[in-house]
């Protein structure tokens, strides 16, 4: 009952949270420079007739939050209106781009948790050894190291130089696909694995502290077995939380990653849309950045409350 109730509230806060977004998004029209109407008549002089079509068409007589119920019934039904500038639907551009970018999103955080959490661990358990100084090091490194600059010298390094992946778009699927991502998602990774090792390595230092782990290995449990059994699951919760603020990190990322590799994912069509004022393009792709947001957002809660129930509990001060 407990768990249902915890459920509950976190999407009643998710469609909250939605409702404002979305608000704020529909908002752009109004607080966009210059006229909208201007905008969409691409400056070209026009008549009166011309203009006040354009008003009809897109309901700027209306008060505004009669327009943003119109959009919102819209966008439901995911119609997010058409492009000014190409005059197609923004919803089939969306759509067109979209799994490039989740594609290129997945592939990230399987190398960010593959490699990340195991060098934490490592790093923790044998603290102040070569290893620990080596990676704790390196993250260093990764962590001062720009998304666009890892890229440029990624691309530069094993894309022009060597030769070992191409250089610049998303392939054909899958080998391709792959081989077109990986430096890409490499360069979005660096950092990333960075911050999940040190907060892997941060809790496992903390965990190999406590006296469950002293009594463990008195009674003669192998280090493998202590890390199974006891450090990976109190490890799990606060890598989960972190790895999911890196999600939302990773839009921004991805913007700079796609211009930088050439790559036609919802990163490039955003800057495009941005560079020429088409709005309807920038509204559609900034609300489902939104709703992947909040997606993360209840995901991680719900994955944290199954790992660890006591989360569902407040803290008692």
């Amino acid at each position: 009952m407990r768990a249902t109730a915890f459920v509950a509230k976190r999407l009643v806060f998710a469609i909250f949270l939605l409702l404002v977004v979305s608000f704020i998004v529909f908002s752009l029209q109004s607080l966009s420079k210059g006229s909208f109407v201007a905008t969409v008549l691409g400056g070209r002089p026009a008549s009166p007739e011309q203009v006040q079509q354009v008003r009809d068409e897109f309901h700027l007589d209306d008060p505004l939050l009669v327009r943003y119920g119109m959009w919102l019934h819209d966008a439901a039904r995911f119609d997010f209106g058409r492009s000014i500038k190409s005059d197609t639907s923004v919803t089939s551009a969306i759509a067109e781009r979209l799994p490039v970018t989740l594609e290129l999103t997945v592939l990230t955080i399987v190398i960010v948790v593959l490699v990340g959490v195991p060098l934490g661990l490592i790093s923790g358990i044998r603290r102040g050894s070569f290893l620990d100084r080596f990676f704790t090091t390196t993250s260093v490194i990764g962590l001062s190291a720009p998304v666009f600059a890892t890229g440029i010298f990624l691309l530069y390094v094993f894309g022009v130089y060597l030769g070992w992946f191409p250089a610049f778009g998303a392939g054909d699927g899958g080998l391709d696909r792959l081989r077109h991502l990986f430096l890409p998602a490499v360069a979005l990774a660096a950092t990333m694995v960075a911050i999940v090792a040190r907060q892997t390595r941060a809790v496992t230092l903390d965990i190999m502290r406590q006296d469950f782990v002293t009594f463990a290995r008195a009674r003669g449990l192998g280090r493998r077995r202590v890390l199974v059994h006891y450090a990976l699951r109190n490890v799990a919760v606060p890598v989960v939380t972190v790895t999911g603020l890196l999600l939302i990190y990773l839009i921004g990322g991805t913007i700079l990653v796609e211009q930088v590799f050439s790559i036609e994912g919802l990163g490039k069509l955003m800057v495009s849309a941005v560079e020429t004022t088409d709005i309807p393009v920038v509204q559609g792709i900034t609300l489902v950045f939104a709703v992947f947001v909040v997606l993360v957002t209840l995901a991680v809660d719900l994955l944290t409350m199954w790992i660890d129930p006591r989360t569902m509990y407040p803290a008692q001060g």
